[in-house]
């Protein structure tokens, strides 16, 4: 099926080409007309599989088509959890609406960076904004934008951003939009907690759901090496040159974690960069920017890069500390094997954490052998059960409700039982269940 079937403009057609898509991705096929028709939309597909087109795409359309020739207005917001998501979103817009008669302006406004040249960015108006909230909420403090006209809500990895750290400033965000506008609601993955908030959040929607089946899941070779915690820098350096890898993506636990190991691979002779929420914006936006250059052959990473960074081409993922989320190793694996390419990720499993990857292959409905590779044997034993954690999982998240579950399930509750924000005002705990119109 063409793009040109999904009731798109010869223009975003020509866009879609432009930018490299050759055919609809399963998700854009479904979400696309969806979004042209004005229903709300539910879209859950995995990672690497287009999502971003599939609202972007009809978004534009929709906006160009209701352009009235005065002073711009926002009438589109996509809300995101992190800087780097909306980077990368925001670039989406203004390439493919580039080649549209009349181009829409995209603002894209996060924290950490200096507010300033944002407002100045923002004079004139804006006809689409892509932000992470608590930026939104300064630049609406700031008198720099009004959300008043706002008639398109795009939630984009919606699970983080309804995540509990997000909870105030989502609900202050809401309480500004109309009641009335289109709620496009994307995201990987659906934990309990956000899909009774996407209930109440969606009239009527759209559900968009593209199941993992051999016809469309990433071409990603898995594999689960047994090693000791103390030799896997060692076998990091034997995998990368191997399989003579040109860049890889290592994710660690802690932010120190990413700085030692990648200490140790740069004195190794490999140019390795740390990569984490310590670090400057400035610094983040120039090592992500020189490892998609290939500058960097590894940047070791925390779960900071789990979600919204896409690296073209990107041949490997590792996991040398595994995810303390089912879910984020999802999110992990799929930096690779994006957008029709093959890749490869691999799990160091250490005896320590045997179980918990146990679980995690459980909950990911994965099968995966143990290899050991000769030399790398793993010597220590696996810990005894501990009182704490008599299954040995390692803490693994989600096992048993966390403080931040169970307020989310009070939340929902709350929501579902109308006593939460009364409906009409826009506004609603992000991780609770009150009516967001």
């Amino acid at each position: 099926m063409p793009f040109s079937a999904l009731g798109l403009s010869p223009a975003l057609v020509h866009a879609a080409s432009q930018a490299g898509f050759t055919a609809p991705t399963p998700v854009q096929a479904e979400a696309i007309p969806a979004i042209l028709a004005g229903s709300d939309v539910r879209g859950a597909a995995q990672t690497g599989s287009g999502k971003t087109a599939a609202f972007a795409l009809p978004l534009l359309q929709q906006l160009q088509l209701s352009a009235t020739g005065g002073p711009r207005r926002v009438r589109a917001l996509v809300l995101v959890p992190t800087r780097e998501l909306a980077a990368q979103v925001g670039e989406v817009l203004r390439s493919l609406g580039q080649h549209l008669q009349q181009p829409l302006k995209v603002a894209i406004v996060f924290g950490g960076v200096s507010i300033n040249p944002q407002m100045m960015g923002l004079r004139g108006g804006a006809d689409i904004v892509v932000a992470t909230p608590g930026r939104l909420l300064d630049l609406v403090e700031h008198n720099a934008l009004r959300l008043g006209a706002v008639a398109h809500l795009v939630l984009d990895e919606a699970d983080r951003l309804l995540d509990l750290g997000f909870a105030e400033e989502l609900q202050r965000v809401l309480a500004l939009l109309p009641a009335q506008r289109q709620n496009l609601f994307f995201s990987a993955t659906f934990p309990d907690a956000v899909q009774a908030l996407a209930n109440s959040l969606l009239r009527n929607p759209v559900r968009v759901e593209v199941p993992h089946t051999p016809g469309n899941e990433p071409a990603i070779e898995q594999r689960a090496i047994a090693v000791d915690a103390s030799r896997r820098t060692q076998l990091l350096r034997h995998l990368i040159q191997e399989h003579g890898w040109s860049r890889v993506l290592v994710f660690v636990a802690t932010q120190y974690a990413a700085e030692h190991v990648a200490e140790k691979l740069y004195k190794a002779g490999i140019f390795a960069s740390p990569f984490h929420g310590g670090l400057s914006q400035g610094a983040r936006n120039q090592v992500l920017q020189e490892f998609k250059d290939e500058r960097w052959q590894v940047v070791v990473t925390t779960d900071l890069a789990a979600r919204g960074i896409d690296i073209a081409q990107l041949p490997a993922v590792v996991n040398y500390d595994l995810p303390r989320s089912a879910v984020d190793y999802v999110h992990r694996i799929g930096r690779t094997g994006r957008a029709g390419e093959s890749g490869m990720a691999v799990s160091f499993v250490t005896p320590e954490a045997q179980a918990h990857f146990r679980l995690i292959e459980k909950r990911q409905h994965l099968a995966l052998p143990l290899e050991q590779l000769p030399g790398f044997e793993p010597t220590e034993a696996a810990p005894p059960p501990s009182a704490t954690d008599p299954q040995g999982t390692g803490g693994i998240k989600g096992r048993r409700p966390s403080k931040k579950d169970k307020l989310r399930a009070a939340q929902a509750a709350a929501g579902d039982t109308g006593t939460g924000a009364p409906a009409g005002n826009g506004a609603a705990p992000a991780a609770g269940g009150n009516t967001l119109r």
